[in-house]
């Protein structure tokens, strides 16, 4: 069976079938209707090139080293000997290509055999060359493994914009007092504004995944290729993307295999670690031994119900830009988010593009200062600890750490998060203000850690 992924740049979960219904998405939610859409899937990382290679090698990014963005002076790398899914696909007899954004290196670590990289928003010109790939490959009858890096709806170059200028009358205008302010972001004009170029840029964007979906179908492809659909993080404004709250990296997957049930609507919790086990599922290609943690998604791909080894997940951010160094991590239950911030003590940063923006602009000119729920001291400056009540605070705003009757539960936590760093072998694993993984070679010498996260300047003693 072939294999055809799609992901959305920055969209979250800005879709009719999750519902969102002030905008415009039927290519979309017809993918659904027709296959089975993961209401709790959450990616590792809310930033576009580390959440890409999650999906790629099945790994956090702190055990491939692509730690942040890839493009430019961020140039974050994932690890050389790390197996990926164009080189794992390949060698289970698949051609593979990419047509459109990629935003993770180094090629030779992705070895895609077809590449097509393109910053481009002309999601007519994406399909024409996906559709040149599928005849091609109807041709060879090879199978396939084809990734479309749409661009939309990533914000543009300018303060406010979403690309939009170039299409004129392709995509709806939204006037700005039609759409909705999700509770993540303040009501503001600003922030109407940008939410109404936004929507536009979401409907191309939806337009693209029809149009690649029918050139599938006309080169004869449809009846032999799992699709999945997915956005690499949340949504390009405060409060979501490149951050580990819920608006961040709670997102949309949907798959549809030929032959399925239809409309399903799975309830599990699952990882973007999952999706190349599920790849390679497909592929019946071994899943190689190692450090990879996740599982194929078809076992479950039409259960609509809670099962009972589905029910945690995991994720780790270090930095977006290289400048925006802030190491957190985070578990997520169906009712419960635990983070962990390691350097709490720095401000959370802001990156350029929301800094840049023009709803950040008006949000800053506000009395109070309100990000969604949130103050903005809170956004800023977090503690060491943050265990949110997802069933009565969504917006995770009221930090329950410090709360006696959750002690047992932070506690439990607690464990869980440091055996699954320590299961990944993260170096962000701190104890005492150091990490574990940069001194081990050093207990077996004698050498004990305090049993506590961060060196106490004003007690340093061990004991």
């Amino acid at each position: 069976m072939n294999i055809l992924l799609m992901i959305a740049d920055d969209l979250g979960r800005m879709a009719g079938c999750y519902g969102e219904t002030a905008i415009r998405t039927p290519n979309i939610d017809a993918l659904a209707a027709r296959g089975t859409r993961f209401d709790m899937a959450f990616t590792s990382t809310a930033s576009c090139s580390a959440s890409r290679s999650v999906i790629y090698t099945g790994l956090h990014t702190h055990e491939t080293g692509q730690y942040g963005l890839h493009h430019d002076h961020h140039h974050f790398m994932t690890f050389a000997d790390v197996p990926t899914a164009p080189r794992l696909l390949a060698e289970a007899g698949y051609h593979t290509g990419i047509i459109g954004k990629v935003h993770v290196g180094p090629s030779e670590v992705y070895p895609w055999q077809h590449r097509e990289e393109s910053g481009t928003r002309d999601v007519g010109w994406v399909a024409d060359r996906a559709r040149a790939y599928f005849g091609d490959r109807a041709a060879d009858r090879d199978p396939f493994f084809l990734t479309i890096g749409f661009v939309d709806p990533h914000r543009d170059e300018t303060r406010g914009g979403f690309g939009n200028n170039a299409f004129g009358a392709l995509d709806p205008v939204f006037p700005a007092d039609a759409v909705h302010v999700p509770p993540f972001l303040p009501d503001l004009p600003e922030v109407r504004d940008e939410l109404a170029a936004y929507y536009r840029s979401v409907h191309r964007l939806d337009r693209g995944v029809g149009l690649v979906l029918d050139a599938l179908s006309a080169e004869g492809l449809a009846d032999d290729t799992l699709v999945v659909f997915l956005s690499d993080n949340g949504a390009p404004f405060l409060n979501s993307k490149t951050t580990l709250f819920d608006a961040g990296v709670h997102l949309p997957l949907i798959m549809h295999r030929p032959g399925q049930k239809t409309g399903v609507a799975n309830p599990n919790l699952v990882s973007f670690t999952d999706l190349l086990p599920t790849f390679l599922d497909v592929a019946n290609a071994p899943a190689t031994p190692g450090k990879r943690k996740g599982r194929s998604l078809l076992p479950i791909l039409e259960r609509a119900d809670l099962l009972p080894d589905w029910q945690i997940v995991f994720g780790s951010h270090t930095f977006h830009e290289v400048t925006n160094y802030w190491p957190t991590r985070f578990l997520r239950t169906p009712r419960y988010k635990y983070h962990r911030n390691v350097a709490w003590q720095l401000d959370f940063p802001f990156s350029g593009d929301l800094y840049g923006s023009l709803s950040w602009q008006g949000i800053r000119r506000t009395d109070p200062v309100m990000i969604g729920q949130r103050p903005l001291r809170n956004y800023l400056r977090r503690p060491p600890e943050e265990l949110y009540d997802l069933q009565t605070d969504p917006q995770e705003v009221r930090n329950l750490a410090d709360a006696p009757e959750h002690a047992d539960r932070l506690a439990s936590f607690r464990q869980q998060m440091e055996a699954w760093q320590r299961d990944t072998r993260d170096p962000w694993l701190y104890r005492d203000g150091v990490s574990v993984m940069a001194v081990e070679h050093h207990l077996a010498h004698g050498l004990t850690l305090p049993d506590r996260f961060d060196l106490d300047p004003d007690n340093p003693r061990d004991r």
